[in-house]
């Protein structure tokens, strides 16, 4: 687990102490080989497929074997969307259906919120394996970085790279990284899924808002089997207890309720309580 400071009262700081967990200089090499490679070959031959987004149309391209990396467009170009002699997909409900289903299952119930930046970062990552701002490994520090990121204070943050995007219908600003882990939760996209986790780690001083609506917003577009970006919030948010605490807007958003959110919060903590027992009853034992 990763130790957070604080910037200001309401914010949440960064991870300052490395993880336990170490990389060695090949397993460094080969991510950032991955990085540098995109995941199609040099040759592009295959048709261009013409991409229709959302009610109000926005119009996309990309090579036909570039979309098949993904379940999601495999199974659109044989879908009822595909006009075979125009080699084109209609996704008319793309950002505005009321419930999603991934590439593994469906789920009901859930808003689907989209954009056309997300769609952009979805291609980006099919052609180039990453996605603005690129995530670079600094050999002098032996540590990931993101590109062109200001990082004046020292704190391995993104600096001046935007790191919220605004959803329609969100009620405010999103992580951006977040946004697009669901969204590849919805392409099929396992390693873009790893990618937008490892990126959102590097963030620094994120107001409490937003945090918490980007937590319910993973909440909602993400089953419930996923274990990573959930989790990731439910641990941000016990490191960050003081912070929360305190906060006005927490305090808002559990009165509110209505996300399971909140439910896994509580568990989390009774279990991180009953770490804390086990450890003081192996020393001296007691019970509570």
């Amino acid at each position: 687990m990763f130790k957070r400071s604080f910037h200001s009262k309401d914010r949440a700081g960064k991870a300052v102490k490395p993880s336990k967990r170490s990389f060695t200089d090949r397993q460094k090499l080969k991510l950032q080989q991955n990085l540098d490679s995109p995941p199609v070959g040099k040759s592009l031959t295959s048709p261009i497929i013409t991409l229709v987004v959302g009610r109000e149309p926005r119009i996309f391209a990309a090579h036909e074997d570039v979309l098949s990396l993904s379940p999601f467009f495999t199974a659109a170009l044989k879908g009822q969307f595909y006009e075979s002699s125009a080699k084109r997909v209609a996704l008319p409900d793309e950002y505005c259906t009321p419930s999603l289903q991934t590439a593994q299952q469906p789920l009901t119930g859930v808003r689907r919120r989209r954009d056309p930046q997300i769609f952009s970062c979805i291609l980006e990552y099919l052609y180039k394996g990453d996605y603005y701002p690129r995530l670079l490994f600094n050999k002098r520090h032996a540590s990931f970085e993101l590109q062109d990121a200001q990082d004046l204070q020292n704190l391995g943050g993104r600096g001046s790279v935007e790191s919220t995007v605004d959803i329609p219908g969100a009620g405010g600003a999103l992580l951006k990284d977040t946004v697009v882990y669901c969204a590849a939760e919805r392409y099929g996209l396992d390693e873009l899924k790893r990618l937008a986790l490892r990126k959102q780690g590097l963030q620094s001083g994120i107001t409490v808002d937003v945090i918490l609506r980007s937590a319910r917003y993973a909440y909602e577009n993400t089953p419930d089997s996923d274990s990573k970006l959930r989790a990731h919030y439910l641990a941000l948010i016990i490191r960050s207890r003081k912070t929360f605490k305190r906060s006005g807007t927490m305090q808002m958003e559990m009165e509110i309720g209505g996300s399971k959110l909140f439910f896994d919060l509580f568990v989390a903590m009774c279990n991180h309580v009953d770490d804390i027992v086990d450890i003081g009853n192996n020393r001296s034992p007691k019970t509570i």
